[in-house]
Protein backbone atom coordinates (compact mmCIF):
# COMPACT_ATOMS: atom_id res chain seq x y z
CA UNK A 1 0.00 0.00 0.00
CA UNK A 2 2.70 2.49 1.16
CA UNK A 3 4.26 2.40 -2.59
CA UNK A 4 0.74 4.00 -3.84
CA UNK A 5 1.57 6.96 -2.02
CA UNK A 6 1.54 10.15 -2.94
CA UNK A 7 3.25 13.42 -1.49
CA UNK A 8 1.08 16.48 -1.19
CA UNK A 9 2.59 19.84 0.07
CA UNK A 10 0.54 23.10 1.17
CA UNK A 11 0.61 26.19 -0.79
CA UNK A 12 1.05 28.29 2.11
CA UNK A 13 4.00 26.27 3.54
CA UNK A 14 6.11 23.24 1.33
CA UNK A 15 7.04 22.36 5.08
CA UNK A 16 3.30 20.95 5.47
CA UNK A 17 2.34 17.61 3.85
CA UNK A 18 0.45 14.97 4.01
CA UNK A 19 0.94 11.49 2.37
CA UNK A 20 -2.41 10.02 0.19
CA UNK A 21 -3.08 6.23 -0.76
CA UNK A 22 -5.64 5.66 -3.28
CA UNK A 23 -7.58 2.53 -2.27
CA UNK A 24 -10.65 1.25 -0.67
CA UNK A 25 -10.90 2.00 2.98
CA UNK A 26 -13.29 2.08 5.78
CA UNK A 27 -13.51 4.41 8.54
CA UNK A 28 -16.05 4.37 11.57
CA UNK A 29 -18.68 6.26 9.69
CA UNK A 30 -18.15 5.68 5.84
CA UNK A 31 -15.84 4.24 3.21
CA UNK A 32 -13.49 6.57 1.34
CA UNK A 33 -11.09 5.97 -1.64
CA UNK A 34 -8.09 7.71 -0.47
CA UNK A 35 -6.61 7.63 3.14
CA UNK A 36 -4.81 10.57 3.93
CA UNK A 37 -1.59 9.58 5.96
CA UNK A 38 -0.65 12.70 8.80
CA UNK A 39 0.75 10.62 11.25
CA UNK A 40 4.63 11.98 10.66
CA UNK A 41 2.92 15.66 10.47
CA UNK A 42 1.20 14.67 14.08
CA UNK A 43 4.68 13.86 15.54
CA UNK A 44 7.56 15.56 14.08
CA UNK A 45 8.42 18.16 15.58
CA UNK A 46 9.37 20.29 12.73
CA UNK A 47 6.00 19.66 10.36
CA UNK A 48 3.76 19.95 13.66
CA UNK A 49 5.00 23.33 14.06
CA UNK A 50 5.14 24.05 10.69
CA UNK A 51 0.91 23.23 10.46
CA UNK A 52 0.43 25.27 13.54
CA UNK A 53 1.87 28.23 12.00
CA UNK A 54 -0.69 27.53 9.00
CA UNK A 55 -3.75 27.01 11.09
CA UNK A 56 -2.85 29.88 13.58
CA UNK A 57 -3.39 32.49 11.02
CA UNK A 58 -6.87 32.18 10.91
CA UNK A 59 -7.25 33.53 14.24
CA UNK A 60 -5.34 36.32 14.92
CA UNK A 61 -8.43 38.64 14.54
CA UNK A 62 -10.01 36.76 17.43
CA UNK A 63 -9.46 38.38 21.10
CA UNK A 64 -9.44 35.42 23.29
CA UNK A 65 -8.52 31.54 23.01
CA UNK A 66 -8.59 29.99 26.24
CA UNK A 67 -8.15 26.08 25.22
CA UNK A 68 -7.30 24.15 22.30
CA UNK A 69 -9.15 21.05 21.84
CA UNK A 70 -7.97 18.42 20.17
CA UNK A 71 -8.71 15.32 18.54
CA UNK A 72 -7.30 12.65 16.60
CA UNK A 73 -4.00 12.89 18.01
CA UNK A 74 -3.05 16.74 17.54
CA UNK A 75 -2.02 17.55 20.80
CA UNK A 76 1.87 18.25 19.43
CA UNK A 77 -0.12 20.34 16.57
CA UNK A 78 -2.01 21.92 19.56
CA UNK A 79 0.66 22.77 21.77
CA UNK A 80 2.39 24.47 18.92
CA UNK A 81 -0.57 26.28 17.56
CA UNK A 82 -0.84 27.49 21.77
CA UNK A 83 2.63 29.57 20.89
CA UNK A 84 2.01 30.76 17.82
CA UNK A 85 -1.37 32.33 19.15
CA UNK A 86 0.38 33.50 22.18
CA UNK A 87 3.03 35.20 20.23
CA UNK A 88 0.46 36.70 17.84
CA UNK A 89 -0.99 38.65 20.41
CA UNK A 90 -3.65 36.51 20.91
CA UNK A 91 -4.76 36.85 24.86
CA UNK A 92 -6.51 34.75 27.56
CA UNK A 93 -9.09 35.45 30.14
CA UNK A 94 -7.98 32.78 32.39
CA UNK A 95 -5.88 33.78 35.17
CA UNK A 96 -2.72 32.23 34.54
CA UNK A 97 -3.05 34.00 31.17
CA UNK A 98 -1.86 30.87 29.11
CA UNK A 99 -3.77 28.86 27.15
CA UNK A 100 -4.77 24.93 27.81
CA UNK A 101 -4.34 22.08 25.52
CA UNK A 102 -6.77 19.28 25.95
CA UNK A 103 -8.24 16.20 24.74
CA UNK A 104 -11.65 14.83 26.01
CA UNK A 105 -12.24 11.26 27.15
CA UNK A 106 -14.61 8.69 25.06
CA UNK A 107 -16.49 6.67 27.35
CA UNK A 108 -17.97 3.19 27.02
CA UNK A 109 -21.08 4.38 24.95
CA UNK A 110 -18.87 6.43 22.63
CA UNK A 111 -19.64 9.89 24.24
CA UNK A 112 -17.23 12.67 24.10
CA UNK A 113 -16.62 13.98 28.04
CA UNK A 114 -14.21 15.42 30.11
CA UNK A 115 -13.82 14.21 34.03
CA UNK A 116 -14.56 16.71 36.87
CA UNK A 117 -10.88 17.64 37.00
CA UNK A 118 -10.65 18.73 33.57
CA UNK A 119 -13.77 20.75 33.50
CA UNK A 120 -12.41 23.75 34.55
CA UNK A 121 -10.10 23.91 31.08
CA UNK A 122 -13.57 24.06 29.17
CA UNK A 123 -16.54 25.74 31.68
CA UNK A 124 -16.45 29.56 30.14
CA UNK A 125 -13.56 29.37 28.20
CA UNK A 126 -13.08 30.63 24.26
CA UNK A 127 -11.85 26.82 22.71
CA UNK A 128 -10.48 26.05 19.28
CA UNK A 129 -11.15 22.36 18.23
CA UNK A 130 -8.41 20.86 16.18
CA UNK A 131 -8.42 17.69 14.11
CA UNK A 132 -6.60 15.53 11.50
CA UNK A 133 -9.15 15.24 9.72
CA UNK A 134 -12.94 15.75 8.74
CA UNK A 135 -14.54 13.63 6.62
CA UNK A 136 -18.50 13.10 7.53
CA UNK A 137 -18.53 15.87 9.90
CA UNK A 138 -19.88 13.07 12.64
CA UNK A 139 -16.79 13.70 14.51
CA UNK A 140 -16.66 17.14 14.77
CA UNK A 141 -20.45 17.55 15.40
CA UNK A 142 -20.28 15.48 18.33
CA UNK A 143 -17.04 17.40 19.77
CA UNK A 144 -19.39 20.33 19.44
CA UNK A 145 -21.71 18.89 21.45
CA UNK A 146 -19.61 17.81 24.27
CA UNK A 147 -18.12 21.41 24.18
CA UNK A 148 -20.83 23.12 24.44
CA UNK A 149 -22.24 20.96 26.79
CA UNK A 150 -19.53 21.50 29.50
CA UNK A 151 -20.27 25.31 28.81
CA UNK A 152 -17.27 26.04 26.74
CA UNK A 153 -17.60 28.84 24.03
CA UNK A 154 -16.23 27.67 20.64
CA UNK A 155 -14.61 30.41 18.35
CA UNK A 156 -13.23 28.28 15.87
CA UNK A 157 -12.85 24.50 14.38
CA UNK A 158 -9.49 23.95 12.91
CA UNK A 159 -8.34 20.58 10.75
CA UNK A 160 -5.10 19.82 8.72
CA UNK A 161 -7.73 17.80 6.16
CA UNK A 162 -11.36 18.52 6.03
CA UNK A 163 -13.52 17.12 3.17
CA UNK A 164 -16.12 19.82 4.30
CA UNK A 165 -16.09 23.45 4.09
CA UNK A 166 -18.31 23.93 7.50
CA UNK A 167 -20.36 22.10 10.19
CA UNK A 168 -23.37 23.07 11.81
CA UNK A 169 -22.91 26.66 10.15
CA UNK A 170 -19.60 26.77 11.60
CA UNK A 171 -16.19 27.50 8.91
CA UNK A 172 -13.96 24.68 8.91
CA UNK A 173 -10.12 26.08 9.02
CA UNK A 174 -8.15 23.67 7.14
CA UNK A 175 -5.28 23.57 5.34
CA UNK A 176 -6.30 20.68 3.03
CA UNK A 177 -9.19 20.15 0.83
CA UNK A 178 -10.73 17.57 -0.90
CA UNK A 179 -10.28 18.65 -4.23
CA UNK A 180 -6.39 18.91 -3.22
CA UNK A 181 -6.24 15.51 -3.24
CA UNK A 182 -7.86 15.29 -6.81
CA UNK A 183 -10.45 12.65 -6.78
CA UNK A 184 -11.12 12.26 -2.92
CA UNK A 185 -14.62 10.77 -2.59
CA UNK A 186 -16.39 9.38 0.66
CA UNK A 187 -19.92 7.59 0.92
CA UNK A 188 -22.19 6.07 3.43
CA UNK A 189 -21.26 2.56 4.39
CA UNK A 190 -24.32 1.51 2.22
CA UNK A 191 -24.03 3.40 -0.63
CA UNK A 192 -20.38 2.42 -1.39
CA UNK A 193 -19.62 2.04 -5.59
CA UNK A 194 -16.45 0.09 -4.51
CA UNK A 195 -18.44 -1.95 -2.03
CA UNK A 196 -21.09 -2.50 -4.77
CA UNK A 197 -18.52 -3.43 -7.69
CA UNK A 198 -16.98 -5.65 -5.29
CA UNK A 199 -13.78 -4.00 -4.86
CA UNK A 200 -12.46 -5.41 -1.59
CA UNK A 201 -11.55 -3.20 1.66
CA UNK A 202 -7.54 -2.50 1.51
CA UNK A 203 -7.05 -1.48 5.37
CA UNK A 204 -9.69 -0.39 8.43
CA UNK A 205 -8.64 3.03 9.00
CA UNK A 206 -9.02 5.85 12.28
CA UNK A 207 -7.00 8.39 13.78
CA UNK A 208 -4.00 6.08 14.84
CA UNK A 209 -3.17 4.92 11.09
CA UNK A 210 -4.44 2.00 9.23
CA UNK A 211 -4.46 -1.51 9.29
CA UNK A 212 -4.74 -3.80 6.29
CA UNK A 213 -6.95 -6.71 5.58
Amino acid sequence: MESRATRIESKLNSNVIIRTIPGHFATNHSHINNYVDMTIMKCRKSEAAAAASVLAHKYTNNTYIDTIICMDGCEVIGAYLADDLTESGIMSLNRHQTMYVVTPEMNPGGQLIFRDNMQMMIKGKHCILLLASATTGRTIASAIECIHYYGGILEGISAIFSASREVEGYEINSIFHGEDIGDYKTYEVGQCPMCAAGQKIDAIVNSFGYSKL
